[in-house]
């Protein structure tokens, strides 16, 4: 349904009023479970971080990373390869250990709120493929890492911030050729009149659109999304099927506008450069306190120094805390570039009210009208109130003869 907003003698839009035509639609029960399940995840934040400190505790406590090590020191005579398989058990105990709690955040919870599609075996499939991955990659970035270490023990932190970062770099690069294909199915969009519009804005700003894939996220949830990932020869536009299937053209064309804001923006450098910097800050608070803590607890712990492989449990006792304090500031830059890309995306592609409505089912899952300080230290991303407003004054100052627009009833429940 269409209202005429045009003000008797003033032929004003009213923007809070439209705002409110779209924030309105969801209500009651809808509305209560999308706040219960976002605010449950302030919570999830703080005893997620108490969980990883108790399980790193409880390694040291009962001196499982010094077995570790010693069994990986009569294994391996040279350092390195101690340090790769010591991490590596690490890594296998400390999952197993935080197990129970994996389970509860990452399924029950989600079929609590019937945010997930997935069979129990489907989702513990994914998660093995997931762990797979890690165990591939992260003990061999300590055992760096830790080389870095032996070499310089007084700048460390420094040459090991390049070595993550660049393990990063590598990492995106790869994922959308080798690693995305491994949870979901990828196919081109068919030819037709969407993917011609998405390749015609495409080319208005010099992004690469030779590659548009859709992928099957339905099989997990019915989260609507889509990204434009790679660098390089890897750069590819993805949408996910539930964007395709759930949404109108408007809508897709809104939400892969503001993809396009952050290719054009440069946001995946950008992004790098900041978490990087925020981790260097992590490494470098771990190379002042952890010499102290092991010092304190040796005789507890075993560690010999932060040299010594069976150290990796204080290394990750100390980032989670830090990076539980920082995030107020990790999600403020990440919110920053999302700022950005709506403001792009309305001008890339036009569509106002298909940006509300897309922001509007994103409230499955994000509160939608948050408090200044809720959205200041737990959002990634712009609240759905805040994006709808921006959408409608980005009408108000660009549709002549703009109207509000009320969406179906139901609509989010597509």
């Amino acid at each position: 349904m269409v209202l005429d907003l045009l003000a008797a003698g003033t032929g004003a839009f009213d923007v809070e009023a439209a705002t409110r035509a779209y924030l309105e639609t969801l209500q009651g029960p809808a509305k209560e479970q999308s706040d219960a399940y976002f605010e449950g995840g302030y919570y999830l934040l703080v005893f997620g971080t108490a969980v990883t400190v108790l399980v790193d505790w409880l390694i040291l406590r009962f001196r499982m990373a010094i077995a570790f090590r010693d069994l990986a020191e009569r294994i391996f005579k040279g350092a390195f390869g101690a340090t790769w398989l010591t991490a590596s058990l690490y890594f296998l105990v400390s999952t197993l250990i935080a197990l129970p709690w994996t389970l509860y955040t990452g399924f029950f919870r989600e079929k609590q709120y019937d945010l997930m599609d997935q069979s129990f075996g489907a989702w513990l499939s994914d998660q093995l493929i997931g762990y797979v991955i890690a165990l591939a990659i992260f003990p061999l970035l300590i055992a760096i890492v830790y080389l870095v270490i032996r070499k310089a023990p007084q700048t460390w932190w420094v040459t090991g911030t390049a070595v993550a970062g660049l393990f990063f770099f590598i990492g995106t690069t790869l994922a959308p050729v080798f690693i995305s294909p491994l949870f979901n199915t990828y196919t081109e969009l068919e030819q037709g009149p969407l993917r011609d519009r998405l390749v015609t804005m495409a080319a208005q700003y010099d992004v690469p659109a030779e590659n548009i894939y859709v992928f099957d996220q339905s099989k997990q949830d019915k989260r609507i999304s889509a990204n434009v990932s790679g660098f390089g020869p890897t750069i590819r536009i993805s949408l996910n099927d539930n964007l395709l299937e759930r949404t109108s053209e408007e809508e897709i064309v809104a939400v892969m506008g503001h993809e396009l804001g952050h290719y054009v923006m440069n946001h995946g450098a950008w992004r790098v450069a900041t978490i990087m910097a925020i981790f260097a800050l992590g490494l470098f608070a771990i190379s002042r306190i952890a010499p102290w803590l092991i010092a304190r607890k040796q005789a507890q712990w075993g560690v010999r120094d932060v040299s010594d492989p069976a150290s990796i449990p204080v290394f990750a006792l100390i980032l989670a805390v830090y990076f539980f304090l920082a995030t107020p500031a990790t999600n403020g830059i990440i919110r920053l570039q999302e700022n950005q890309a709506d403001a792009f995306g309305l001008i890339a592609a036009q569509e106002p009210d298909g940006f509300a409505r897309a922001a509007m089912r994103l409230s499955e899952y994000r509160k939608l009208e948050p408090s200044a300080l809720e959205e200041f230290l737990f959002y990634t991303h712009p609240s759905g109130e805040n994006r709808v407003r921006r959408s409608m004054q980005w009408k108000a100052d660009n549709v002549p003869g703009a109207v509000i627009e009320t969406p179906p009833e139901g609509y989010l429940d597509q």
